[in-house]
Formats: C-alpha cells, sequence, structure tokens
C-alpha cells in the first residue's frame, strides 16, 4: 500500500502539461482514451448533476475542425492575416486525440452554477492526470477558439460553453518545468477574526 502511494504523489508531482503543436505518436488508442474520459467523469459534482460533457475529435475529423476554425475567425477577425488562419488550421491538427470539454450546466437548479462549472474543470483536470498515469502528455487550451460564437455552435447546446481543447499524445521532446509560485505565497494560516 505504501508502494502505491509513493507512486500516486509521484504521479501527481510530475504531472505538466504538454505543447500540443510538439505532440507525437503514439496516442491512447481506442480502449485508453474511453479509460482517460471513464476517469474524467469521476469529478466532484455537487448535486450529481453531471453538469460536463466531452466530445471527441476522430482523426478523419481534424480537416473538417480546420475549416470551421477557418470559417469562424473570418467572421470572428476578418481582417486577421493569412498566419493567424494558418495557425487556426494548425490548432486543429495537433495532438494525437483530442477532446472538447463543455461546460453544460443545469440552469435554474439549486446547486449554484459557479459550482457547477468548477465540477467541469476537475473534470478536466482529471483527463490531464488519467492521460499521465497512462504516459502520455496533455495540453489544455482555450483561446479564441472557445469563445467564438460559431465554434461554441458546433459542439454546444443552449447554456452550455466550450471549457478547453484538450489534446493528448505522446511528448516531442523532453518536457520542461515551468516556474511554480513558492507555497508559502499560496498559502497561509487562517487568523480568526476578531469579533
Amino acid at each position: 500500500m505504501l508502494n502505491d502511494r509513493k507512486s500516486l504523489l509521484s504521479l501527481l508531482r510530475t504531472r505538466r502539461s504538454g505543447r500540443p503543436r510538439e505532440m507525437v505518436a503514439p496516442g491512447p488508442t481506442p480502449a485508453e482514451l474511453e479509460e482517460i474520459l471513464t476517469i474524467g467523469a469521476r469529478t466532484p459534482d455537487h448535486g450529481k448533476l453531471f453538469p460536463w460533457r466531452f466530445v471527441t475529435i476522430a482523426a478523419d475529423q481534424r480537416d473538417a475542425l480546420a475549416q470551421l476554425l477557418r470559417t469562424a475567425l473570418a467572421e470572428d477577425d476578418p481582417d486577421a492575416p493569412q498566419a493567424k488562419h494558418d495557425k487556426a488550421a494548425e490548432f486543429a491538427r495537433q495532438g494525437e486525440a483530442l477532446i472538447v470539454l463543455i461546460s453544460a450546466p443545469v440552469p435554474d437548479h439549486k446547486i449554484p452554477l459557479w459550482e457547477q462549472e468548477l465540477s467541469a474543470g476537475a473534470a478536466g483536470m482529471n483527463i490531464l492526470i488519467a492521460a499521465h498515469a497512462l504516459g502520455f502528455v496533455a495540453g489544455w487550451l482555450t483561446g479564441w477558439q472557445a469563445y467564438s460564437e460559431r465554434v461554441r455552435a458546433a459542439f454546444c447546446g443552449p447554456g452550455e460553453r466550450i471549457a478547453g481543447f484538450i489534446f493528448i499524445g505522446t511528448p516531442g521532446r523532453a518536457l520542461e518545468e515551468r516556474p511554480r509560485a513558492p507555497l508559502a505565497t499560496l498559502w497561509k494560516p487562517w487568523q480568526v477574526p476578531e469579533m
């Protein structure tokens, strides 16, 4: 049991995001992707509302996604240079697997919207951890694509939003550790206020 705990803690300490544009094959198999999504769904969810959904984009759908992004970019930014259009098409083809995380809150429910949105974020984090546990790297991106009305309409129902695009693959190069805030700047003991 102690080794299992140490392994789990090591896994959590070493999880890092990867740049989707640097990911290479192999990506998760269909069974591994199902395992990742199953773990993604095991997230805190006050009220058992499941206020999130996962949409996967297959390899043979990447050209259609690229076209959607180009069309959306032309509408959202008519003066966008060709380089930005090329980058939009490149975005669609990154990673070996692509999951669109949808925040799908249940409206007019006693569970506050904020808690439902936090649950969607927790589902995304579970996906990142599961991908890492299976030996892959994942990157969670948003960008203008997540906020474009045309792109949103292609994935979301009424009241839903894109929480992010999660790319999964094998790192094409060694991952670099990013700067982390010192824990002392993020954590402090509570001081009971004077009453």
